[in-house]
């Protein structure tokens, strides 16, 4: 709770001249107490208005961190965050691309309904964001590093241009006094290329490859370099949650870790629809609301953060006009808040997630491809609309280390497997995630299902 300037001297004073004036008369006695009780108020007041650090990483497949189970990976301080915030275990995007991905985490709408499913493309003109609604409640609201979002009177977010200036992060964080806040922290890391951080923490030679990725002396490269930049992004939550405890903001701000979707290593991470590719990591941290050290797996989406932050600052989401309506004429948000999720009211809040990719767009799209997901907590159906054609992404199709794995497929089955997989989907795809959880395991043939 944050305790207006003075406040313990001036409640002392008060009480000692109540006290001391026994003599007082009643208005004069009314009057202090309402004076009492302003003060009081605006104690609630401001715990009810936290600020919001929102770290977002960038193409982090959420099962590549130390807390998640990966012990390859060194990600300490993101290890030490999770022993104090609530981990978040069935949080998933609504779209496997950058730009969709982060208009769906801040619209809290569905990227086919504001227009921006695609990548690269703009929301419809009209959309409201959560730098809109946070603004029209009187925070601030800013962004640092990575936007890929769009138009820009959607998203009115100061922009502090500096990606490493951590003295610009912190004096946005301490210059507007008692006035609260929302810091949206965009990483870069990991997406490819690769070519910052820790390189002397990995060995190439050494490192362990998941089953779902060829396991050939490029493909461990990449790995290696994907890690080390992992661990990049783990030093910048360290300085982030520093700056925190430094300008005195820890105990009144709300910090929210999302991995976004997942890394560009071929199979089935970015640009699919599988876990590897719409599972998030997220790690909420709240003090004195969330319980530390504690998990959910109730299963939930980002386009439920939105609802959710202006929940938890006191703002009634079902009042809010999206400025997007949807088909039926709708103008509220497509995400439900999970406010009572975060503190332990309720365990569950949706029955199934839905996802979306289309190639339209991307660089290196041959032809249109379509896909759509609805996934439970057992099962996940996937329909690829266009079978026919070749599924093609420069990212993922043209980069390394598809060409090696290319020229291992020619004298070995098991990559000429997945390199097929690659380019050629089936129109329905149903995986049992109780079984598989990382890559696809087509069950539509089985008659047990």
């Amino acid at each position: 709770m944050r305790k207006p300037k003075n406040f313990d001297a001036f409640t002392t004073l008060l009480s000692s001249r109540v006290e001391y004036h026994k003599g007082m008369s009643k208005f004069l006695r009314m009057m202090t107490y309402v004076v009492l009780g302003f003060v009081v108020f605006a104690q609630q007041c401001a715990a009810s208005r936290p600020n919001f650090l929102v770290i977002v990483a960038d193409d982090l497949t959420w099962s590549d961190l130390g807390y998640e189970g990966n012990t390859q990976v060194q990600t300490q301080n993101l290890d030490s965050l999770l022993s104090e915030s609530l981990h978040l275990t069935r949080m998933f995007t609504a779209a496997s691309m950058c730009s969709p991905f982060r208009q769906a985490l801040y619209t809290g709408l569905f990227p086919v309904r504001s227009g921006a499913y695609p990548n690269d493309i703009r929301a419809y003109k009209g959309t409201k964001s959560l730098f809109t609604h946070l603004n029209a409640a009187g925070y601030r609201t800013a962004l640092q590093e990575k936007r890929h979002v769009g138009p820009a009177e959607s998203f009115p977010y100061e922009y502090i241009e500096d990606s490493f200036d951590f003295d610009a992060t912190k004096s946005f964080m301490v210059r507007g006094g008692d006035q609260p806040w929302l810091l949206v922290y965009g990483s870069n890391h990991p997406h490819s290329s690769w070519q910052s951080g820790p390189v002397e923490l990995y060995d190439p030679d050494a490192i362990r490859i998941p089953y779902y990725l060829h396991d050939n002396t490029v493909t461990r490269e990449l790995l290696a370099a994907y890690y080390v930049e992992i661990t990049e992004l783990d030093n910048q939550v360290g300085r982030l949650l520093g700056l925190l405890e430094e300008s005195g903001n820890a105990r009144d701000t709300v910090v929210m870790f999302f991995s976004e979707q997942g890394s560009s290593l071929p199979y089935v991470g970015k640009w699919s629809l599988y876990d590897t590719g719409i599972r998030a990591s997220t790690l909420v941290r709240w003090p004195g609301v969330v319980a530390p050290g504690t998990s959910s797996d109730a299963l939930m989406q980002y386009v439920d953060v939105a609802p959710t932050v202006l929940e938890a600052a006191s703002i009634d989401p079902d009042a809010v006009d999206v400025g997007c309506p949807s088909a039926d004429g709708r103008t509220g948000f497509d995400g439900l808040s999970f406010a009572d999720v975060l503190t332990g009211k309720a365990s569950a809040l949706r029955e199934y997630v839905f996802a979306e990719h289309t190639t339209v767009g991307v660089h290196g799209c041959l032809a249109p491809y379509r896909m759509r997901a609805v996934r439970g907590h057992r099962l996940e159906y996937i329909r690829n609309v266009t079978p026919e054609n070749t599924y093609s992404v420069a990212g993922l199709h043209r980069r390394r280390p598809i060409a090696s794995w290319q020229r291992d497929a020619e004298s070995d089955p098991e990559p000429r497997k997945r390199v097929r997989w690659l380019f050629e989907r089936p129109e329905f795809e149903l995986d049992d995630l109780t079984a598989h959880p990382f890559a696809a395991n087509n069950r539509v043939g089985d008659p047990s299902f």
